[in-house]
């Protein structure tokens, strides 16, 4: 097992792609220690804590690359959810972006709106999101939300489910800024330490559930996905609404 993640690694190392690169050579690493425990050939040992040392030193020049590229506004990492793929929810996704400096948040995203629309469950999305961050270990203290209006007769549902979303914030210390713009299109959720991740579908990528009594209805984790990108970048100027 050790041996193929090492081999993923180089794989991964020799077309560029760093970050899934240094994942695994950590986790490859990670087996190989537990085989050099395991073994009694001293030969065997000395070849393996080699390899290990060789790979240990790459990983520590990738990890110094992919550092420069943050501080030079380079970074970029993509993520391909596949189609009815789990294991995607929002604290899954965006937990390494969440540091403890996070204070600020953008989201623009132009269908927040009923739970009824025909594509999915939007403002429980955006609650859930929401409830992540507060959670912590990130201390939001303000969310920005630019979205468009809802047709017709969901416009006021769409007020009074934004506005109870913006009342509870409020009782957890967190003030929730609303914009409508009529004209958006891009999809983005940008943090004050200059995160910036850009999903194709926005917040609304999970499958509508099989019911209210099924597995994945509160847990996103366990919820099927629709098949889209993730990308991430690190900048050094993010940009404010």
């Amino acid at each position: 097992a050790g041996a193929e993640a090492v081999k993923r690694a180089v794989a991964l190392d020799v077309a560029s792609r760093f970050q899934e690169s240094l994942v695994c050579y950590q986790e490859g690493i990670d087996l190989l220690l537990q085989v050099v425990k395991a073994t009694k050939d001293e030969a065997k040992k000395h070849h393996y804590r080699q390899k290990i040392s060789e790979y240990m030193t790459r990983a520590e020049d990738i990890k110094k690359h992919i550092e420069k590229e943050k501080q030079d506004g380079k970074y970029h990492k993509q993520i391909r959810i596949e189609e009815n793929a789990t294991g995607f929810g929002y604290e899954k996704l965006f937990h390494e972006y969440l540091s403890e400096i996070v204070s600020e948040v953008w989201v623009e995203d132009p269908y927040i709106r009923h739970i009824h629309q025909a594509s999915g469950y939007l403002l429980y999305n955006f609650l859930r999101f929401c409830e992540m961050l507060v959670k912590g270990p990130c201390k939001v203290k303000t969310i920005h939300l630019l979205t468009s209006y809802d047709d017709g007769i969901g416009k006021s549902q769409q007020m009074s489910g934004l506005e109870e979303i913006q009342q509870s914030l409020r009782s957890h210390g967190v003030t929730l800024n609303i914009e409508f713009s009529s004209s958006i299109h891009d999809r983005e959720i940008r943090f004050n330490n200059r995160w910036i991740v850009k999903i194709g579908r926005g917040l609304d990528y999970f499958k509508k559930p099989q019911g209210r009594f099924s597995i994945g209805y509160c847990d996103l984790d366990l919820r099927p996905c629709h098949e889209t990108t993730v990308d991430v970048f690190h900048t050094k100027h993010t940009k404010k609404m």
